[in-house]
């Protein structure tokens, strides 16, 4: 098995925005395009850009589901789920109907209500995320919050706050990451995200 990270392609993803951002770390990368190479990989990112839905048709008209499931849950590999990869960890999500996830982590992907026009959705920019927890790998050398780039109208809710690993404030506090074991998920983008973007993801290549 290599030690490199493969970016899982399931035709939904920023695969080259995270390719060229770990290529200038120097993290040993590939793009993952069948659910036969997954084997080959130490972790995995699973990126995305898009509908929920369509995004878990795409992985289970793949056939990376149920092999995601195996390297994560039986092999204990670490993935990285980042915007909508990291929605799809979850159980159910609301986008383009009701539709079950990978089910790496509890919980439901539903969209932001606010009672005010003022705030726009999409939420798009940087903004502050605050960690809560202490050591967390990811977050290793960032202090206590820092700044990363968000672009999404959906956000994970109705999870157990154990697993919760850092939040943001946009009309209300919303999980902006999570962590338990071997899964890890960022609503942000770290590849968009310049400096602390390119500091998590260095934390992540070292787990």
């Amino acid at each position: 098995m290599m030690n490199k990270i493969g970016i899982i392609n399931y035709e939904m993803g920023n695969i080259m925005s995270v390719r060229s951002a770990l290529d200038f770390l120097g993290i040993e990368n590939d793009i993952v395009n069948s659910p036969k190479e997954l084997k080959k990989y130490s972790k995995y990112i699973l990126p995305g850009v898009g509908s929920f839905n369509e995004a878990m048709i795409n992985l289970n008209r793949l056939g990376f589901k149920e092999s995601i499931k195996e390297e994560i849950l039986i092999k204990k590999k670490n993935i990285l789920g980042i915007c909508l990869g990291m929605q799809l960890l979850a159980e159910f999500g609301e986008e383009d109907g009701s539709s079950a996830g990978l089910a790496l982590i509890p919980g439901v992907v539903a969209k932001f209500e606010f009672s005010t026009k003022e705030l726009k959705i999409p939420h798009i920019g940087f903004n502050e995320v605050h960690f809560v927890k202490q050591n967390d790998t990811l977050f290793k050398g960032l202090g206590d919050s820092a700044d990363f780039y968000f672009v999404h109208s959906y956000r994970l809710i109705d999870i157990d706050i154990s697993l919760i690993s850092s939040y943001c404030i946009y009309g209300e506090k919303f999980i902006s990451s999570v962590s338990v074991n071997n899964v890890h998920g960022t609503q942000f983008h770290p590849e968009k995200s310049q400096g602390n973007g390119l500091k998590l993801l260095n934390n992540f290549s070292k787990i």
